[in-house]
């Protein structure tokens, strides 16, 4: 399950998928089946959630978490990747994979009012 929390050694993945409305789904399918079968089971994962933009149909963006920045590095060199990777480029319009490190976390319920 993905964590939210700053301070810690985790990375983050956010990677936008830009795809034409009558391939979504596919792309969706794709992703779910590419960490259900693949992503999981690599060192360092820790988790993986697939969004939907609501003000386009045509974007969706991942945002996965691994343990270390070289977790994720193995992880686009391993072999069981390669062909989902593959195929989410050939579905997809773009790909803008990023990654980034938490910096703060502010919520409602640890809300500092002053």
């Amino acid at each position: 399950m993905a964590t939210i929390e700053e301070k810690t050694s985790c990375i983050t993945l956010i990677n936008v998928f830009t795809v034409e409305s009558a391939k979504q789904q596919q792309l969706v399918d794709l992703l779910i089946k590419a960490t259900e079968t693949t992503m999981r089971r690599l060192p360092g994962f820790i988790a993986a959630n697939i969004h939907r933009s609501v003000w386009t149909a045509l974007a969706f963006a991942n945002y996965a978490q691994w343990r270390r920045v070289e977790d994720h590095q193995k992880m686009l060199k391993n072999p069981e990747v390669i062909p989902h990777m593959q195929q989410a480029a050939a579905l997809a319009t773009s790909i803008d994979p990023k990654l980034y490190e938490v910096v703060e976390v502010c919520d409602a319920e640890n809300a500092q009012h002053t």
